[in-house]
């Protein structure tokens, strides 16, 4: 089975390999003939090939975004605001000058002249797309330095064996061991999350809830999220210390569920 390690770097490659040509595709759109001047001086057989082997911006780079924002979020985490920041439009924008152009307004095909002049075109997203691919660039770098911390990625797939463990015990028909299991990954996984933002944990052996609270309190999590892991905490409370009532197979299923999406989508 591919490890977290060698999927993160196996997906690194792919994003920065397809980000290179995104790169090429947004300067040749604006610079036809610039570009073609340039591919013509290192060969002419260049000129031919490379509007047929390069991606449409256009129709690319959303596929491509979408997919850098989840590494960035997970090996970077500090610079995701400035990653997206080069997407989104500011708002409020009472005007548009190439100074708030985004790249968002770029694939709407925006353009704002005045009095037959232009004022800002396509070409100014490509500021913005080089420094997108450049914090992508500083995550490979990040991945690649002996200071990076990969104590996260191992325990991810620690945490994805378990979870799996916690299946095969749930299929098995060891219902409460299964749910206890999920519940174990689920306050090892949050406590990681209070690390990674700061968080103190005022117990000295807290519960899920406690945790979940803090998390809450401290702004990490917004309130649909904080009511979703209590709804797995009450479940994990069911079948470690509720004797009296036995868990459900959809219940312990739903925990299981619940605490893969969690450790997927919350840093």
């Amino acid at each position: 089975m591919i490890s977290n390690l060698e999927r993160y770097k196996k997906d690194l490659e792919s994003l920065l390999k397809k980000g290179e040509e995104l790169n090429l595709s947004i300067h040749l759109e604006c610079f036809p003939k610039e570009i073609e001047r340039t591919l013509k001086s290192q060969g002419g057989d260049r000129v031919k090939k490379a509007p047929m082997t390069l991606p449409s911006f256009s129709d690319v780079y959303q596929e491509w975004y979408s997919e850098a924002i989840v590494l960035i979020r997970q090996l970077l985490p500090d610079r995701l605001e400035d990653f997206v920041r080069h997407y989104e439009k500011p708002k409020p924008r009472k005007y548009i000058s190439c100074e708030n152009y985004r790249i968002e307004d770029y694939l709407q095909g925006l353009s704002v002249t005045r009095f037959g002049e232009k004022v800002v075109g396509p070409d100014a997203a490509i500021p913005h797309f080089r420094q997108q691919l450049a914090i992508v660039k500083a995550v490979k770098a990040r991945f690649e330095s002996s200071l990076f911390d990969i104590r996260q990625l191992v325990q991810a797939d620690l945490f994805d064996s378990e979870l799996d463990a916690a299946r095969e015990l749930a299929k098995k028909k060891f219902t409460r061991a299964a749910g206890a299991l999920a519940g174990v990954v689920l306050e090892r996984h949050l406590g990681q999350v209070c690390d990674n933002h700061g968080v103190k944990v005022p117990k000295k052996a807290p519960c899920i809830g406690d945790i979940n609270d803090v998390l809450k309190d401290a702004g990490v999590l917004d309130v649909p999220q904080w009511r979703f892991i209590q709804h797995l905490a009450d479940i994990r409370n069911l079948c470690d210390h509720n004797k009296k009532t036995e868990p459900t197979a959809e219940q312990v299923e739903d925990l299981i569920n619940g605490v893969m999406k969690t450790t997927k989508a919350l840093f």
